[in-house]
């Protein structure tokens, strides 16, 4: 690799806070926020909304989403009865 021209590559802790879970990689990515690791040093912290302990194909649980509050605010907003025009 060409010195100077790619980005750090350094350990970075990733964060799931759906799932409480946390795990020690390395990675280009930055961040300003820090978090001590079990290990007692300080690693950059990114937080992710989902991970492998919190995916739907990974745990086998399957979540409920509020579907039916999105159709009904969505039909509130801009009516009912709308389509084909």
């Amino acid at each position: 690799m060409k010195p100077g021209i790619h980005p750090a590559y350094r350990p970075v802790v990733f964060r799931d806070r759906s799932a409480d879970f946390a795990f020690l990689t390395r990675s280009t990515a930055t961040s300003d926020k820090t978090v001590e690791w079990q290990d007692g040093n300080t690693y950059p912290v990114i937080d992710v909304e989902i991970s492998s302990a919190s995916h739907p194909f990974y745990t086998g649980n399957q979540r409920v989403m509020d579907t039916a509050g999105r159709v009904e605010r969505f039909e509130r907003r801009y009516g009912r009865g709308r389509r084909g025009r």
